[in-house]
């Protein structure tokens, strides 16, 4: 039986210890600060790349990997176990090139190993979720078309809410205009995103105030599961763990919460959405 390797990039923020636990292979996509260009979680961490998004007068942009750096990565798999096959997960296609420079690695290898790439339409946990869980099933021995099967069958029972705590960085990054930020911002309008099923960044809804937002996502998760659905949660933020906690709470409160782990949001969505964003991943258990 040959083994199955898993591959995805940085924008899965699956955390750095579950990736060496599990043997997951990460590409990085690019931070650029004007001329300055940075590997996300290589030569700019998390915390550094936040402490310059809130100082710079720079709008920082993200850029997808070339064909050649996933090249890189396959042939060195394809090296060190001639018999394996490779699922390579990522970012939506519809946010970024990085799926379509997967695609064209593949095609370059010349069936070196078989290689089978999926586009997550998602990003963030979104992609996370389904990376750790083809990781798990690789090591139990499941095949390609089973953990295929299994990621299709988490992309259909999910749910992933952010909430915004400032219009500031959608509107930098030209998703708003600035008199719509302006007033939101005057009447503590608190936007609830979703990732919809084709992989857009979309509003769900909004709320004014922050007590008002996290009810509404705690309804939105009500909407979206059967009463007394079991679930594993993923709750991550930007530098707003409080925020975070409460809504834990509030979602343990209505649910049967079997695992709650914490994460952090990459630079990638964290450009668009900035400092003070709280996110759950819900995962049926």
């Amino acid at each position: 039986m040959s083994k199955i390797r898993i591959v995805t990039d940085s924008t899965a923020d699956i955390p750095e210890e579950i990736r060496k636990e599990l043997g997951i292979e990460c590409i990085p996509l690019k931070i650029l600060f004007g001329e300055d260009t940075y590997l996300d979680g290589v030569t700019m961490t998390q915390d550094t790349f936040y402490d310059r998004l809130v100082t710079s007068s720079i709008i920082p942009t993200t850029s997808q990997p070339s064909p050649q750096e996933f090249l890189d990565v396959y042939q060195q798999i394809a090296s060190e176990d001639p018999e394996s096959s490779i699922i390579s997960i990522h970012l939506a296609s519809v946010l970024s090139g990085t799926y379509q420079s997967a695609v064209i690695a593949k095609s370059m290898m010349e069936d070196q190993v078989p290689i089978t790439v999926i586009d997550s339409m998602s990003a963030s946990y979104g992609i996370g979720g389904l990376v750790v869980a083809a990781a798990k099933a690789a090591k139990e021995g499941k095949s390609v078309a089973e953990i295929v099967k299994l990621i299709e069958d988490i992309q259909s029972n999910h749910a992933i809410f952010f909430m915004v705590n400032t219009l500031e960085y959608l509107q930098k990054g030209g998703r708003i205009g600035r008199a719509s930020a302006l007033i939101g911002s005057l009447l503590n309008i608190k936007p609830i995103l979703t990732i919809d099923d084709e992989g857009y960044v979309s509003s769900k809804d909004k709320a004014r105030g922050q007590k008002k937002a996290l009810t509404r996502i705690v309804e939105l998760l009500e909407e979206r599961f059967p009463k007394n659905t079991s679930l594993d949660i993923k709750m991550a933020h930007i530098r707003n763990p409080e925020t975070a906690e409460q809504l834990q709470h509030m979602i343990e409160e209505k649910f049967d919460v079997r695992s709650v782990e914490y994460i952090t949001i990459g630079p990638v969505i964290g450009t668009h959405v900035g400092p003070g964003l709280v996110a759950v991943f819900a995962f049926l258990a």
